[in-house]
């Protein structure tokens, strides 16, 4: 007993320093697990025999991020990405499969072992590249979405990829160590035929199980009202599932990721992703850490020259494929540059694939170590990779915006700065500087920012997000920002800054939806413009000037609508919980159901006869506090 608890404090204390101070160096997580097995195994040389299994149920962890992959991934949000999916990530994979299987085979490796490597090195390292595109803002360029799009295409590539390394194992015998006794037994006994429908069935099974069965299930035992038994249900639904697929000599990671997908609709998901989210970090840290502690940096040192190589070689040829891809397409310089430079490494998924194709017998126990160093060191070489989009980024926008003034302080007066010049910001800087008011335009678009400067306009080209760059625009002396940016998210941080720098500035802000409204007023937004909210009251007062209302009722109609809605916002923004899903938001949904009421008999009345009851004065004033309860 006092041995188990040595080596958990030993586990334990290396987690938590070697991984803040990884993920501190922008590193991510995954690689300050791999340094803290390092420096458990193969520095201190704490592990022992015992780390093989550790591995074993390590690796459930991956079982579980699977689980909440699928959970994330809507069936309907899939057809839609379809095409880029299909387009950007199925032909990545494809590609650098291809490249790399003729590259591992000109070395003289046989087939199965170079597909293996194939498949395995052409997924990239999703949690260090989403952690860096959210840090730096990336994901606001098409390069940027473009990669999120094929690291999802990856991440679901792992299943089949997982489903077909037991039909690359050299040896079947070795090929099915590890697996379920009982099941083993049970389906060698049956003829081909059987097997595979036993299989089929499983699936099946699972995704049935998924459709119909966990949701009245989970309702039963969230009337228990006890918040343990919603674990004990969430570890139920993963543990049972993958025993099944292990039963059938499936990969259980297969069965929990179609359950997820299953699950992704449903009104438990959040519920069954914050259950299950502890257990797959803890476990699959754990995995990464037996990784980590099983590498064989005596294979680094016999031949440093060889697994340095092997890495400079996988990053060209990744990048490679990633920019023919991208020119293919029709990417815009920078966003290549990003898209490419982005993806160019190996990922976590590497190491299970590996540790999975070992099992199996893939691939020789010597040439897995090595590969697991270039993996390592690929991924350490992210930051690099990133540093060089930065510089390459910037030699593009420079060489672009050579015609351009450069952004310096503006000394004339232009009281109003408008954020984002899409179709959104022109029309508002149209009116605007046409009634008399000069404007400065910001935009990150450099090809609408070159036009809107042939028109006259005085346009200039950056990221109204960041600070420096709204100084230069003369935030300090404007009287009013429109924040009329595409991406919600920049609008918020853009009335965050413009607000803690300058309290007495009004500004106006353009939302996606009624949620961006509340996160906008939150943020400290004077006046919110939602998107569709005016057009379509417009496409209403319409409709019911041509079903015989006249031009006085349809309007008054309108403003009935426009004032009670406008003045419930803040009411509900108060109630408004973003961690809380809406349909769960009981108080929230209390409100917005007694606010409909009061809407509907506020227009029932002033319209009980039906229209041509009376027109209202043009001048007659309608306050929300008469519709409204106090």
């Amino acid at each position: 007993m006092s041995d188990f608890l040595l080596v958990a404090t030993v586990f334990l204390f290396t987690m938590i320093v070697a991984v803040p101070l990884s993920t501190r160096m922008g590193l991510g997580s995954v690689l300050g697990y791999l340094m803290a097995g390092i420096v458990i195994g193969p520095v201190l040389g704490v592990a022992g025999r015992e780390m093989n299994d550790l591995q074993h149920f390590a690796e459930f962890g991956v079982v579980m991020m699977l689980f909440i992959i699928g959970l994330e991934l809507e069936p309907r949000a899939l057809w839609g990405m379809r095409k880029r999916l299909i387009g950007l990530g199925g032909v990545q994979i494809l590609g650098t499969t291809g490249l790399i299987f003729g590259l591992v085979m000109a070395a003289g490796q046989e087939w199965q072992v170079a597909l293996a490597l194939g498949m395995i090195l052409s997924v990239s390292s999703t949690a260090i590249v989403l952690q860096t595109l959210s840090e730096k803002n990336l994901m606001r360029f098409r390069g940027g979405r473009d990669a999120f799009a094929v690291l999802l295409t990856q991440d679901i590539a792992v299943i089949p990829m997982l489903a077909l390394m037991p039909l690359l194992a050299r040896s079947p015998g070795q090929a099915a160590a590890g697996e379920d006794s009982v099941g083993d037994a049970f389906m060698s006994q049956l003829p081909g035929w059987a097997a595979a429908l036993v299989i089929v069935a499983a699936i099946a099974t699972v995704i049935l199980i998924g459709m119909y069965a966990i949701r009245p299930l989970f309702r039963f035992v969230h009337s228990a009202r006890l918040r343990e038994m919603n674990t004990i249900m969430a570890l139920f639904i993963v543990v049972g599932i993958a025993s099944l697929m292990s039963f059938v000599g499936l990969s259980p990671a297969l069965g929990t990721f179609l359950a997820g997908v299953m699950l992704a609709g449903s009104e438990f998901r959040h519920e069954l992703e914050s259950q299950i989210e502890p257990f797959k970090g803890l476990l699959l840290g754990l995995f990464f850490i037996t990784v980590g502690a099983s590498m064989d940096f005596g294979l680094f040192a016999e031949m440093p020259g060889l697994v340095i190589a092997a890495t400079l070689t996988l990053i060209l040829a990744k990048a490679g494929v990633l920019h023919l891809i991208a020119r293919f397409v029709g990417m815009a310089p920078r966003d290549r540059s990003l898209f490419t430079l982005s993806l160019a490494q190996a990922g976590e998924f590497g190491f299970v694939l590996i540790s999975y194709s070992v099992a199996l017998n893939v691939l020789p126990d010597r040439l897995a170590q090595g590969f697991l160093l270039v993996i390592a060191m690929s991924m350490l070489a992210t930051p690099l990779l990133f540093i060089a989009n930065d510089a390459i980024s910037r030699r593009l926008a420079e060489a672009s915006a050579e015609n351009l003034d450069r952004i310096e302080p503006i000394n004339e007066d232009r009281p109003v700065i408008i954020a984002g010049i899409g179709r959104f910001g022109q029309v508002v800087n149209r009116l605007v500087t046409y009634a008399g008011l000069k404007t400065t335009i910001l935009d990150h678009d450099l090809k609408l920012i070159q036009t809107m400067r042939r028109f006259g306009f005085q346009g200039y080209f950056g990221d109204p997000t960041r600070p420096e760059i709204l100084s230069a625009a003369g935030i300090d002396k404007a009287q009013i920002i429109v924040a009329a940016m595409d991406s919600p998210d920049s609008n918020v941080k853009l009335v965050k800054f413009a607000r803690e720098k300058r309290p007495d500035i009004k500004i106006i802000a353009r939302a996606h939806d009624r949620f961006t409204v509340y996160r906008l007023y939150a943020a400290g937004a004077d006046h919110i413009v939602r998107e569709m909210f005016d057009s379509s009251l417009r496409v209403g007062r319409y409709v019911l000037e041509n079903a015989g209302f006249s031009e006085y009722e349809a309007h008054e109609a309108e403003a009935i609508f426009y004032k009670i809605d406008r003045a419930s916002l803040r009411d509900l923004a108060q109630l408004w919980n973003p961690d809380i899903p809406t349909e769960q938001n009981e108080a929230y949904n209390a409100r917005t159901r007694q606010i409909n009421q009061q809407l509907e008999a506020a227009l029932t009345e002033r319209f009980a006869h039906g229209p041509a009851a009376g027109p209202i004065k043009p001048d007659e004033e309608i306050e929300p506090e008469d519709l409204l309860d106090n």
